[in-house]
């Protein structure tokens, strides 16, 4: 992933979602190595943290501004971090001061761009009211008096942001889509995941299942004199199940409503999701099941995998 963020020149047209006010990276060839996320609070920091993560980048929230720097020169040779993203708030206190100097001299150094989040008082009121958390500087003035001082303190870092995004008609699926189409990088990094696992009913279910079908109804190769030792994957437990018409239908709808599905979850911004065949050990119908669906869905899944949780159990 290639790292180097530019500003559009002069003049140039360049699509923005509702709500940014600044131009975006060009293209994902120039997404940064660092992206420090600001602005005021309530207005989706945490959230926007979180979508990055989602996103591959290694994330922190509120580190000191003296650490940047040295956190950045540590991704920039680490082997194991290439995109980081960080949040830098009025937490920080009185050192807050010293970020606007320290930021540019790190963008001369890194490859960093600087995310500004914002929203109209009176959302950001009601954001507050229906959380019921304090504002970080309300301790003593009312969540208006702190909004209108945390503007003030911000205001000299909002104009060195590259990016500037007003969350005020945005809810958190909003928010993560804008941050999607700027920064989701290759078309490979950008798919879906999909997992299907096969597992046993006698085992559990399998607690990150986003969906769950039980496949209990087909007949059970356990039974049958010579399948009962093999798995869903050999030959001979592939023909049997497949021998009753009621296989191949359950087959042919849940994969149709798969490949419809899939699309809409990755619309909605979901980077991953669990499919799981579920039948009495884990070892026959469910094997073979997944394996089957998991070769139908593949060509709209992006990036899938497979895997047989109890296929080793002994029943």
């Amino acid at each position: 992933m290639a790292s180097r963020t530019k500003k559009a020149r002069p003049g140039a047209k360049v699509p923005r979602a509702p709500g940014a006010t600044d131009k975006p990276p060009e293209s994902a060839s120039r997404i940064p190595a660092l992206v420090i996320i600001t602005g005021l609070s309530g207005s989706g920091k945490g959230s926007a943290l979180k979508v990055f993560e989602d996103l591959g980048f290694y994330a922190v929230d509120n580190l000191p501004v003296d650490l940047i720097p040295p956190f950045a020169e540590l991704c920039r040779h680490s082997s194991e971090i290439s995109r980081a993203a960080l949040v830098v708030d009025i937490r920080e206190g009185k050192a807050l001061k010293r970020f606007p100097e320290i930021f540019r001299r790190l963008r001369l150094q890194n490859k960093a761009l600087l995310i500004f989040l914002e929203a109209d008082n009176k959302i950001l009121e009601r954001r507050f009211s229906e959380t019921r958390r304090p504002h970080p500087l309300g301790k003593i003035d009312t969540v208006r008096d702190s909004i209108d001082r945390e503007r003030r303190t911000l205001r000299p870092i909002r104009k060195l942001a590259d990016l500037t995004i007003d969350t005020s008609q945005f809810n958190i699926h909003d928010l993560r889509r804008s941050i999607i189409s700027r920064f989701q990088g290759t078309p490979q990094e950008q798919a879906l995941l999909v997992t299907v696992t096969s597992f046993g009913f006698k085992h559990g279910v399998p607690t990150d299942s986003d969906l769950v079908f039980d496949v209990r109804f087909l007949p059970n190769p356990n039974y049958v004199p010579g399948c009962k030792h093999l798995t869903g994957k050999h030959q001979k437990v592939v023909r049997y199940v497949r021998s009753f018409p009621q296989t191949g239908e359950f087959i042919g709808r849940i994969s149709d409503l798969l490949i419809y599905l899939l699309p809409h979850y990755a619309r909605e911004g979901k980077s991953y999701l669990t499919i799981s065949f579920g039948c009495t050990g884990g070892r026959h119908r469910s094997v073979m099941i997944a394996e089957a669906i998991a070769r139908n869905i593949e060509p709209v899944a992006g990036r899938i995998k497979v895997h047989h949780r109890d296929i080793h159990h002994d029943d």
